[in-house]
């Protein structure tokens, strides 16, 4: 089965929290002063944003919004490009937390009585929106509020998983819970898991999805997809990231400034065919590499010719980090003299290594760095990864 369903079969219909929401519980809310947390891609089947649909159905309820990294609108780009407080047309307040405050504070949630948040999360650890949630489940505690996750699917389906769980010396922006990278759960899941762990827990609603199994991946379901940040423009995107994000804490192109980010990975000092040739050896699952060149209009290596390859998933087998840290294992045996780790700051962290961050755990690079295999690395994750699912057994919201 391909990740790109065929057009002869019908796509399985989905209903978003948001949704079930507006359709099955307005009446718990009426009288109720709700803020809402949501961005572009907060919409229905027929793109009508979250604040359109609750202005229609709950006149005059919502009284404050909030914005997730990359702004109300999706427009701002990666890592510490915050956005500022704004308004909307007719006043009302809209709140980032991706700026000065990464956290509501008590009084922007002093007027209203529910927080809801329709955010797309995308289904790996570092994607800033469920530490966002985290601090939102901690602050409405203390506000004495509730919180309703409107539910949506786990793009990269929440029947796999990969990765270590988060090493506490490594707790940032980037991860805040011992979570694997791709870790299988939709946000409604991860706000329940996270709830758990928090010594006063809020108030939590969940609305869950209707018409999704955890084996669906995007594709399969009728849902439009709409860019949940600038760099993920397509389902596919979403798919790589969970291996292709690394690259953020090095010095070689994810392929940002360009029309295929996470798509594409390469650098001025690599050599295409040279990378392509050295992938083929290592026979991973469901993925072929295409030797290709590209220039950056922005982002690192901006306005230069970079090398390297595309990586195009074949069918399901496909593991994102797995590739992700193989293509790392060849770059560091190629190109020891060329190859950099990104310095700080990044994502408000001002002295730990970008790349620890991002992997979760320090060793996984320093190991590869002097010759590990990434796929023993890989492997090694395993027994943490049985561990997790039996944490997490209880709150699954799917079947």
């Amino acid at each position: 089965m391909t990740f790109i369903p065929s057009h002869r079969f019908k796509r399985a219909p989905v209903q978003t929290g948001l949704e079930l929401f507006v359709e099955e519980h307005l009446g718990s809310y009426r009288g109720k002063r709700l803020g809402l947390l949501a961005n572009q891609a907060s919409v229905d089947h027929a793109y009508r944003h979250a604040l359109e649909l609750l202005d229609s159905a709950l006149k005059d309820h919502v009284k404050v919004l909030f914005s997730p990294q990359h702004g109300w609108a999706g427009e701002k780009q990666d890592n510490m490009v915050e956005s500022l407080d704004a308004k909307t047309g007719d006043g009302r307040p809209i709140y980032s937390l991706y700026g000065e405050s990464r956290a509501p504070t008590l009084e922007m949630l002093s007027e209203i009585d529910a927080l809801l948040i329709d955010l797309p999360d995308v289904g790996t650890r570092v994607y800033t929106f469920a530490q966002t949630m985290s601090l939102c489940l901690e602050v409405a505690s203390k506000a004495h509020i509730e919180v309703v996750v409107l539910d949506r699917p786990n793009p990269i389906s929440g029947a796999e998983r990969e990765g270590n769980l988060l090493d506490d010396d490594c707790v940032s922006f980037v991860g805040f819970h011992p979570i694997p990278m791709r870790h299988g759960l939709t946000l409604g899941e991860l706000a329940l898991f996270v709830n758990s762990r928090l010594k006063d827990p809020a108030a939590l609603t969940i609305v869950p999805v209707k018409g999704w199994k955890r084996e669906m991946y995007f594709n399969d379901t009728d849902l439009n997809w709409v860019l949940p940040s600038p760099n993920l423009p397509n389902p596919v995107s979403a798919w790589l990231y969970p291996g292709q994000v690394l690259w953020e804490g090095t010095n070689v192109s994810e392929a940002r400034g360009t029309t295929a980010p996470f798509h594409v990975v390469g650098a001025p000092f690599m050599k295409a065919t040279t990378i392509a040739r050295e992938l083929e050896g290592f026979k991973l699952p469901g993925v072929v590499f295409r030797p290709t060149s590209f220039q950056p209009t922005f982002n690192k290596w901006a306005g230069e010719l970079c090398q390297g390859v595309q990586i195009h998933p074949q069918d399901r087998s496909y593991k994102p980090l797995l590739t992700s840290l193989t293509i790392l294992q060849i770059v560091l045996k190629l190109h020891p003299d060329s190859f950099r780790l990104k310095d700080p700051p990044y994502e408000y962290e001002w002295n730990r290594r970008p790349i620890d961050l991002i992997l979760g755990r320090k060793s996984i690079f320093d190991d590869l760095s002097v010759g590990a295999a990434a796929f023993d690395i890989w492997r090694s994750f395993a027994a943490e990864l049985g561990e997790f699912e039996r944490q997490v057994k209880d709150i699954l919201l799917y079947r």
